[in-house]
Formats: C-alpha cells, sequence, structure tokens
C-alpha cells in the first residue's frame, strides 16, 4: 500500500473480509456456505471506479492491530487531501468487526463504514471499547444466527455519528449470504460509498 500517489478526487475502499479466509485458501469451500466470492466482491466494487485496498488477512489476525495498521493508512490517504467522505471502510463478519474498532480508533465523523453480519446479542459487554464513530451503515440477514440489528450499539456510541442506517436482509442464506458477491448487500455498500445516505 502506498498513498504517495493517491488522486484526491478518487473514491477508496478498504475492503475487509471474513474469518474463514484467515485460515483457509481462497479456492477452499466451507463446509457450509461454500467458497468465498472474495476477488469477486473486489471487482465488483472496482467495476463502479473506486480504489479497494484488500489483502488475505493471515491467521488469527488481531482486530485492533490490524485496525491500527489499517488507521495509519486511512490517515496517510487524509493528508494527501483526500476528504474523509472519499474514504469507505466494508467489513464482513470478523473483518466487520475490524472496521467497527478502525471505526473507533480513527475517530472521524465523515468516514464512511459498512459492517455486514457483524454485531452479536451481547456484543455491548463482550467489547464495550467499541464505539462507532462515522457515516454507519450496518447490514444483517434475517435468517443469520451470528448477527442482528447494531441499534442498540449505536445508543451506547459516544462519539459522533452523522449518518446511521440498517437493511435487514432475506436472502435465506444465513451466515453465507455474505460469502457470496450478493447485489443485496454489495449495491448499498457502493451507494454508502458514493456518499448516498438515504
Amino acid at each position: 500500500f502506498c498513498c504517495s500517489t493517491a488522486i484526491v478526487a478518487q473514491d477508496y475502499i478498504f475492503f475487509l473480509h471474513n474469518r474463514f479466509l484467515e485460515d483457509h485458501e481462497l479456492t477452499d469451500e466451507h463446509p457450509r456456505y461454500g467458497r468465498a466470492a472474495y476477488q469477486e466482491i473486489i471487482t465488483a466494487f472496482e467495476k463502479e471506479s473506486f480504489t479497494v485496498f484488500s489483502e488475505k488477512r493471515e491467521a488469527n489476525t488481531n482486530p485492533q492491530e490490524y485496525a491500527r495498521e489499517m488507521i495509519t493508512q486511512i490517515e496517510c490517504l487524509l493528508e494527501s487531501g483526500v476528504k474523509s467522505n472519499h474514504i469507505t471502510v466494508i467489513g464482513t463478519s470478523k473483518g466487520g468487526y475490524i472496521a467497527q474498532y478502525v471505526s473507533t480508533f480513527l475517530k472521524n465523523p465523515d468516514v464512511n463504514f459498512v459492517f455486514i453480519g457483524s454485531y452479536m446479542q451481547g456484543d455491548i459487554e463482550r467489547f464495550p471499547e467499541i464505539n462507532f464513530c462515522g457515516n454507519i451503515l450496518c447490514i444483517y440477514e434475517e435468517t443469520d444466527t451470528y448477527a442482528t440489528s447494531a441499534a442498540k450499539r449505536k445508543e451506547t456510541s459516544a462519539l459522533p455519528i452523522n449518518h446511521f442506517k440498517e437493511i435487514k436482509l432475506t436472502t435465506n442464506l444465513e451466515h453465507g449470504f455474505l460469502f457470496r458477491a450478493l447485489e443485496e448487500w454489495i449495491t448499498p455498500s457502493i451507494q454508502w460509498a458514493k456518499r448516498n445516505y438515504n
């Protein structure tokens, strides 16, 4: 990653994949959800003219440490003159939790975040240090036993949230919905990253 060549008017997406890909190859099949469509997801964002930063993380990545490394990259873009709301951090499952730490540590109310399938009942007790900050879109699937509405986290967050929206999907794919390059979550993520907060 090098932001010395950052284009000020460009829109940037940081995409953070789920935990399965930390432990598996890109071609491996999850026994329940199938292959994670990592490259297809990135391609979908690139087709919309975003510059996408993403990498396959190492096994057992520490979410807080990784979030702090990402913030260094984001701050580099900001110092290059890129506007905060031209930067979007999108995370699925564990990637969504890393994105929440980025939101917490960065404390920039104008950066865009999309948290996908990454809030569970009891998270406020489990991760009391997380504070949402920024333009926050949460997407979750009705049949997903690993994620639900994050409205409670919004209420407990002490940092500024300029925009907040939640989308509940009904794909019947359980947690597997975020393994796929589904229009149902990719399209609203793209709209959010383009600053269409309605």
